[in-house]
């Protein structure tokens, strides 16, 4: 990635409309990232720890799991900082940086909601074959997969933002550097990163979208043959937390690159929900609530309070 820039550092003006309110924001942001921080590890230990959970369906979650880990982490640290009256000066290579992994986990944790829902489909459409078809090479491969899409969509959107020239103003309008932000900062022509930007990020998520409507669309309608009741409440019960997931996680990405006019503050509060608050409640929806992750949890805590106690 070549650089052709003037300027060394950006400076990050955090949410728009909220001067007076860093400490306030601070408390909240610090208690939503310690909830996803702790909720997602304990998701990664129940599975982990736990045989019964060595199947495809966990495997895929406890993925899951580690990008809700990784994703809000990528800008959460640095705006905590300056809510606490930190500097809020970023390097010109930590911007690059946050926007290159931002959008590698993002499209990244976006593919596996597809993969996700594939996964759902053959354990419920065919349960005879499903541990065949979902065999550990294919459920490897498959993440690869949406690692390598995920890298591939990141490389290209952060050498074409960071090709530019930037001369001018280096005060990012937003809590973090992403594509809109840093591109109406460049002094050269910015139609190609934009018009990129749009359809790759938009590309990325109407492949989700369709993959989902494919797969839920034949989801429902094994569902409906289902006699037990019991069976299609077990079954729309994981879909619909799944489908609720990809809404909250992919809903945000949508309002952003498709706004017709940049709107700061609605993009800062849909940001936040996509960055914070949805792998928070990932956690909560995906995973905690389901039977089986609560009683390998118990398990576990059962082993180490007795060991604590000693």
């Amino acid at each position: 990635m070549r650089n052709h820039t003037e300027l060394s550092e950006f400076i990050l003006l955090g949410i728009p409309q909220t001067k007076g309110l860093e400490t306030v924001l601070f408390v909240i942001f610090l208690f939503i990232y310690l909830c996803t921080l702790i909720g997602n590890l304990l998701i990664l230990t129940a599975i982990i720890s736990s045989s019964t959970l060595h199947t495809p369906m966990y495997f895929f979650l406890g993925l899951l799991s580690t990008f809700d880990i990784f994703f809000p982490s990528v800008t959460c640290p640095k705006m905590l900082s300056y809510l606490s009256g930190q500097s809020r000066v970023i390097s010109y290579k930590g911007c690059a940086a946050q926007l290159f992994f931002y959008h590698l986990l993002g499209s990244t944790e976006s593919c596996l909601y597809s993969v996700m829902s594939y996964d759902r489909f053959v354990a419920i459409c065919h349960p005879l074959r499903y541990m065949l078809i979902m065999k550990p090479s294919v459920c490897v491969g498959l993440a690869i997969g949406t690692c390598l899409i995920g890298c591939i969509h990141a490389t290209t959107l952060t050498s074409l933002t960071f090709r530019l020239s930037y001369c001018g103003s280096n005060e990012v309008n937003n809590f973090f550097c992403d594509i809109p932000a840093v591109l109406t900062l460049a002094c050269s022509d910015t139609s190609l990163a934009q018009w990129m930007g749009l359809i790759d990020v938009n590309l990325v998520a109407l492949v989700v979208w369709v993959s989902l409507f494919v797969f839920y669309t034949h989801i429902g309608i094994a569902i409906l043959k289902i006699r037990s009741a019991e069976g299609r409440q077990k079954a729309f019960s994981t879909c619909s937390a799944h489908f609720a997931a990809v809404l909250c996680a992919l809903g945000p990405v949508i309002i952003i690159y498709l706004q017709p006019t940049p709107n700061h503050l609605l993009d800062a509060v849909v940001q936040i929900l996509n960055n914070l608050v949805s792998p928070m409640l990932n956690s909560l929806i995906y995973s905690l609530r389901n039977k089986e992750v609560k009683r390998s949890l118990k398990r576990v805590f059962h082993k180490i309070v007795p060991t604590v106690l000693q």
